[in-house]
């Protein structure tokens, strides 16, 4: 598949509009404790994820049969196809099971192996990020940017669970960076990220992502002017672990976490 930008956009307009509706399912069961069930890796999954995605990928095989999808709840299909969609119905499913605002649809696409559209939607606060290579990066339908801030002693620091970087090779590193910084929070899981796009923070560290988890942010975060990579410095979906920032940090940011 040529990835010119009519095609592009046609790929942007699908995965907004699936998420959109994906979100109004998980509206549906929003608002207080939602009881769920254990995966194997002993994470939570709630009968919203499942059909949230469901639905994506309902709506992915009708218009595009002969592309790839890997989902968090279901698994991949159509392997090796030059395209293909990475969902995660519900990012942040801790906070959602406890009627917190803050998680995400989640809507990536790959073109030939190479991350190239991207979406986070945000049901219960209204807010849609999304970007397309070379298409630039809108927030709802106004454009945005990262923020200019050149100085760590300027910066917010985000994380989604400060304990898991408390661990060893991190803990130093990132005791430093929290130091070094002006503001350090836990508006984590996606939308730490998006906070970055959108110019409201500066860092979003993350040690454990899954392919996603991260599937959106290399567009959004290179179309919005900033990075995002892997810890090791990666601008990949698969290395595990996740950094968003204004980009003018970012080396040296993996430079702290790198101390260890």
């Amino acid at each position: 598949m040529s990835s010119d930008k009519q095609e592009l956009a046609q790929l942007l307009h699908t995965a907004q509009s699936l998420a959109t509706r994906a979100g109004a399912i998980t509206l549906e069961h929003f608002g207080g404790v939602l009881a769920a069930e254990r995966k194997g890796d002993g994470t939570p999954v709630t009968v919203a994820d499942r059909a949230a995605e469901s639905l994506i990928r309902e709506g992915i095989q009708a218009r595009y049969p002969d592309h790839g999808i890997l989902g968090e709840e279901f698994g991949e299909t159509n392997p090796g196809a030059p395209v293909r969609w990475i969902l995660d119905p519900i990012d942040g499913t801790r906070s959602f099971m406890r009627g917190v605002p803050l998680y995400g649809v989640l809507i990536g696409v790959e073109v030939e192996g190479e991350p190239t559209v991207g979406v986070a939607h945000f049901p219960a606060l209204g807010e849609t990020v999304s970007a397309a290579t070379g298409l630039g990066c809108q927030w709802n339908t106004e454009a945005t940017r990262v923020s200019d801030v050149r100085e760590l002693a300027e910066a917010a620091v985000l994380t989604t669970e400060p304990a898991d970087l408390l661990e060893d090779p991190l803990a130093r590193g990132w005791e430093r960076l929290v130091r070094e910084t002006t503001l350090a929070r836990t508006w984590g899981d996606c939308y730490g990220h998006i906070l970055v796009a959108t110019g409201r923070a500066e860092i979003m560290v993350d040690p454990i992502l899954s392919p996603w988890d991260a599937a959106p942010f290399v567009p959004i975060l290179a179309e919005a002017g900033g990075r995002f990579t892997d810890l090791s410095g990666e601008a990949r979906v698969d290395g595990g672990s996740g950094l968003s920032t204004n980009g003018i940090l970012h080396d040296r940011v993996l430079g702290i976490l790198g101390q260890g």
